[in-house]
């Protein structure tokens, strides 16, 4: 049985049970009532990290919103799949993963496969968490997640089995989106073209993170699709 070695928290102030000690007693703890309702806490590789900064607007607000909203066009509206964000509890077993995305993609096919399993809630009606290897997964980087998501989480998920990793960062003033494809032993960049699209194969054509205009003191963002 895997113990707790560390426990970050940014800030101080969640308390952590002290029956906490592996990835199951971790879900758990997630599924109960006593689970903090703010925050991200993620469980990776014996690691628990615990993330309750302030969620900056322009870098990370809207940059989340406006993916999820152009993923959920190509994913939702021809019935391929679902677009879940914020609190959407992601567990890979094998990997020893249990965390909560900006944003994650399960595709219907994953799922009648058996690739992909949504556990039912103990009590009532619906599901509490998605177990298996998704197809996509989107970080945005803060400066607050900048290690996990650009060093932590990319092994972690690969062994998970997550077809497509997507890390999009726009705390500079042009917003980066970069697409790791899995491959054997790690995930593989895939390369932007000279209009600064990107080939996804989960959905089957190239997309490209474009900053828009300022307006009102707001920056907003869009993801673009071109072809297939």
């Amino acid at each position: 049985m895997s113990t707790l070695s560390t426990i970050i928290l940014q800030p101080d102030g969640i308390r952590i049970p002290r029956s906490v000690t592996d990835l199951e007693s971790f879900r758990r703890w997630v599924h109960s009532d006593r689970f903090p309702e703010k925050g991200r806490i993620d469980w990776i590789g014996g690691r628990l990290e615990v993330d309750i900064s302030p969620e900056n607007l322009d870098r990370h607000g809207t940059l989340k919103s406006a993916i999820a909203r152009d993923l959920g066009y190509l994913i939702e509206r021809p019935d391929l799949g679902v677009v879940l964000v914020d609190s959407s509890r992601y567990t890979c077993l094998e990997a020893g993963l249990s965390v909560e995305p900006d944003i994650l993609v399960v595709l219907f096919e994953s799922i009648d496969a058996g690739r992909v399993r949504l556990v039912p809630a103990a009590r009532g009606e619906g599901y509490v968490e998605v177990q298996g290897s998704a197809d996509l997964v989107v970080e945005c980087v803060s400066d607050s997640s900048r290690m996990k998501d650009l060093r932590v989480l990319p092994p972690r998920y690969h062994q998970a089995g997550v077809r497509e990793y997507w890390i999009a960062d726009a705390r500079k003033a042009t917003a980066s989106l970069k697409i790791l494809a899995r491959a054997p032993g790690a995930y593989r960049e895939v390369p932007a073209d000279r209009s600064g699209f990107h080939r996804s194969a989960v959905l089957g054509g190239a997309v490209r993170l474009v900053r828009l205009p300022e307006r009102s003191g707001l920056v907003r963002y869009v993801l673009e699709r071109r072809g297939r």
